[in-house]
């Protein structure tokens, strides 16, 4: 297996990653110039001490995108939290502008978009788990439930 691609724990050997994305509150374009460049290098920061790695990121005036790889312990909504609140409470004080503009104190958005990004397709997956036949057994691979005439049924 590849050291750099997967996460070893004592126990677990993971490869998660996250595409998050989120904007600013109104969808004001301040992200720019040196607010922009401070924002790199905040999330960067951020994602070291955390033990997140920035896999490619970019950001644009009103909103930004992130591809992080994560541990296993950290949810999505982790991610986000430490990513969004670190990174609004140190530019809104280091760029006095924003605080005039964000008189709440809050830079961003409510909410966020995240969706998982992985090396094999769902389909790949399930191929994989169905032909999972070294013995012969009375449990069944199962999917989703099938919908007949509007009517969930199961196997």
């Amino acid at each position: 297996m590849d050291k750099e691609r997967y996460r070893h724990g004592s126990h677990t050997v993971t490869e998660l990653k996250y595409h998050v994305v989120w904007k600013t509150k109104y969808s004001y374009p301040v992200l720019r110039g040196e607010i922009g460049l401070r924002l790199r290098g905040l999330l960067r920061e951020i994602c070291v001490e955390k033990g997140l790695r920035v896999i490619k990121g970019n950001i644009r005036p009103n909103h930004l995108h992130v591809l992080v790889n994560a541990p296993a312990y950290y949810s999505p909504a982790k991610i986000a939290q430490y990513l969004k609140g670190k990174s609004s409470y140190q530019l809104q004080r280091a760029f006095r502008g924003l605080q005039k503009r964000y008189w709440g104190q809050h830079l961003w958005g409510r909410g966020y978009f995240c969706a998982t990004v992985g090396a094999v397709t769902e389909e790949q997956v399930k191929r994989y788990i169905e032909s999972q036949d070294d013995e012969l057994s009375d449990i069944q691979v199962w999917d989703e439930p099938k919908e007949q005439d509007g009517e969930l049924q199961s196997d």
